[in-house]
Formats: C-alpha cells, structure tokens, sequence
C-alpha cells in the first residue's frame, strides 16, 4: 500500500484541530516527513533545535517501517499527535510533554472526530529486531540478548542465587553475536 501524502493531511488537520497556527500563509512553520526506514521503534516526533535540518529547525517525521501496513487512522492519530507537540511549542511556547496542555488538546480533537483517536502512548505491533549479542552465564547456561557488548557484566539470577545479591566473577557473561546466526 503506498504511504500517504503527509502535507495536505497536515494543511487539513491544522485548519480543522490548530485553527491555522501552524501555517503562516500556506507555509508551514515546520517540516513534514516520512522517515528514511530506520525509525523503528516510536511511530513518530516532534523535534526542533539547531541540528534539526527542517523548516525553521522544527520537524515532524512518522515512522515508514512501523506505519506503511497499518490503517489510515493509525497515521492520522500519529501525525495529529505530533502536531499537538508542535502546536504547544510554537504556539503556546511552552516545553510540554504529555502534560496538561497536551491532553487537553488531546480531548478535544478526539471529541471533535470519530475517524480516529490520539493516545498518548501508540499500541501499534512493533516489529521485533534481532539482537546483536547474546550474553551467556557460564554458570546457568541463561542466555539474554543484548544489542552491545557490556564489560563486566554478571547474570542476576546466578548473583542473587549463588553470592547473596553480590557480583561475582564466576558468573560473568560471554558475549556470542547473534550476526553469525543468521
């Protein structure tokens, strides 16, 4: 399914939802995008400052990998929600997470629309990454994946079990990639 064009979902959203404000003109105050593939984790942000390369250091950017095989309204939640991040800094000036500004905006978009609902935390099916490393207790053969190689590092359970909670050398944990396996 092809990704949708995120400039005039956000035009109509900023008139319906921002009452314009983050526009001036037909300009917007900040960049609209899709990521390059590697946002993986989080459907998308909002961020601005001096290394942001968008318009006026400010940019929205959704996730391509978490987003291109879900329903319309799961991006249409996600870039009204990065818009309310937006519309607190820009408009409210304010440095605001998911504080109360942030959920009444929230609430009201959501009683305003019954195409789709912002929440402050996305419930979409992340798809699971491999790990980089396994670490292996020599002790207990538990093996835990890892995405870098961490020095001294000891597994718990042989700790807690075998030294009363204190780290022990013997249950220090080997590093195997997880590269090799696939």
């Amino acid at each position: 399914m092809p990704l949708l064009p995120l400039l005039p979902l956000f035009h109509s959203f900023n008139r319906e939802y921002f009452e314009s404000a983050l526009t001036c003109g037909d300009t917007p105050l900040l960049s609209v995008r899709w990521s390059d593939g590697r946002l993986r984790k989080t459907a998308g942000f909002y961020r601005r400052g001096p290394g942001v390369s968008g318009r006026n250091g400010r940019e929205i950017v959704l996730s391509r990998p978490l987003l291109e095989n879900l329903p319309q309204n799961a991006i249409e939640s996600t870039l009204c929600h990065e818009m309310i991040h937006a519309w607190i800094d820009l408009v409210l000036r304010l440095e605001e997470g998911h504080g109360l500004n942030f959920r009444a905006r929230m609430t009201a978009i959501n009683k305003a629309q019954d195409d789709f609902q912002i929440s402050v935390r996305h419930k979409f099916p992340v798809p699971p990454s491999m790990p980089k490393w396994w670490a292996i207790c020599p002790s207990c053969g538990l093996r835990s994946p890892y995405k870098r190689v961490v020095r001294g590092a000891a597994c718990r359970i042989c700790c807690n079990t075998h030294h009363a909670g204190h780290w022990d050398a013997s249950c220090l944990l080997t590093f195997e990639s997880a590269l090799e396996e696939v």
